[in-house]
C-alpha cells in the first residue's frame, strides 16, 4: 500500500493511499479518514459508496462527513467506483465503464477482466483495511449516493450480519426496472436476467430484507427520480414491514449540496448503531 497524501483534517487525518488489487488487476485508490479516537483504539468504520462518475476524491472533498465522523469517532473510507488504468475496459457513454462500475462482479467481456467491484468492496479492501488501520471491523455501516447507494443497500441486504445499519442518498432503488440499471447490468452480467436479481435493492427487499435501521433520503426536484425509482422501493419496504425511514426532501435535487445538507443526519444515524 502507498501513501498518497495525509492530511490534518477535524483533529484526525484524511488520507488517500493506493494499492494493487487482485480483484480488479489494476491499482485502485481509496481515501480515508481516521477520527483522532483512532489513537486511542480501534474505531467503528462508514462506508461511503460514490455514484456514476465519481472517484474516492467526490464525497471526500464535497460531502462534509468527516466533521461528523469526528464528532462521533468514526472512520469514514471512500472507496473508488471502478477501475481504472490503461488496459482497462472503458465506453464513451458516463454511465458505462470507468467511473461506473455499479458495484458488480462482471462476468462479460470485456469487463470481466477487471470490473469486480462487488469482491474488491466486500472482500479485498475490508480485509486490507482491518490490517492496516485500527478499525473495529466487527461495527460496520454503508451508506452512498445514487449509484452508491445501489450498492451500499445490496451490500447491505447481500451480507446479513456484515453491516449494523445502511443509507442511501438519492440511490438508484430499482435497476432492473430502469435505464440506468438494465444497460448497465446486461452489459456486465449478460442478458440473463436472472443474474441481475442480486444487485436489486427492491427485489432484494422483498425477498430478504434487512436486519437493522435503513435511512433514505431524495430530493423532490431531483432530476433522476424517475430512473432512481423511490416509489419501488417504498413499497417493497413498507410491504415487508421493514423497519425504515424513507424522506422526500422537498426542493432538493441530486447534487452534493443535497447530500451534505443531509450528511450530519445520516452520520448520526450510523453512530447510534454502531454505538448501540
Amino acid at each position: 500500500m502507498e501513501t498518497i497524501s495525509e492530511n490534518a483534517c477535524f483533529g484526525g487525518t484524511q488520507g488517500v493511499y493506493s494499492h494493487a488489487s487482485q480483484s480488479c488487476a489494476c491499482d485502485m485508490t481509496f481515501g480515508l479518514f481516521m477520527p483522532e479516537d483512532a489513537r486511542d483504539g480501534p474505531v467503528p468504520l462508514l462506508w461511503y459508496l460514490s455514484g456514476l462518475t465519481c472517484t474516492h476524491e467526490n464525497a471526500m472533498t464535497k460531502a462534509g462527513a468527516q466533521a461528523w465522523a469526528a464528532e462521533h469517532g468514526i472512520a469514514l473510507v471512500f472507496p473508488d467506483t471502478s477501475p481504472r488504468g490503461e488496459g482497462v475496459a472503458d465506453d464513451d457513454a458516463y454511465d458505462l465503464g470507468q467511473g461506473a462500475g455499479f458495484y458488480v462482479n462482471a462476468t462479460q467481456a470485456p469487463w470481466a477482466a477487471h470490473f469486480r467491484m462487488w469482491d474488491y468492496v466486500t472482500e479485498e479492501l475490508p480485509k486490507l483495511l482491518g490490517e492496516k488501520f485500527p478499525l473495529d471491523m466487527t461495527r460496520q455501516g454503508i451508506t452512498g449516493h445514487s449509484m452508491g447507494g445501489h450498492g451500499a443497500l445490496t451490500m447491505a441486504m447481500a451480507l446479513p450480519g456484515r453491516f449494523r445499519s445502511v443509507s442511501a442518498f438519492a440511490p438508484i432503488s430499482n435497476p432492473t426496472a430502469s435505464d440506468w440499471g438494465r444497460k448497465q447490468l446486461g452489459a456486465y452480467l449478460g442478458p440473463d436476467e436472472s443474474t441481475w436479481v442480486a444487485h436489486d435493492a427492491t427485489l432484494l427487499m422483498q425477498e430478504k430484507g434487512f436486519d437493522g435501521p435503513i435511512l433514505i433520503d431524495t430530493g423532490t426536484d431531483d432530476q433522476f427520480v424517475n430512473l432512481l425509482k423511490p416509489e419501488a422501493l417504498a413499497h417493497a419496504i413498507a410491504t415487508r414491514r421493514q423497519q425504515a425511514t424513507l424522506r422526500m426532501q422537498p426542493g432538493y435535487d441530486h447534487s452534493y449540496f443535497f447530500v451534505s445538507t443531509f450528511m450530519e443526519e445520516h452520520v448520526a444515524f450510523h453512530a447510534d448503531a454502531l454505538y448501540a
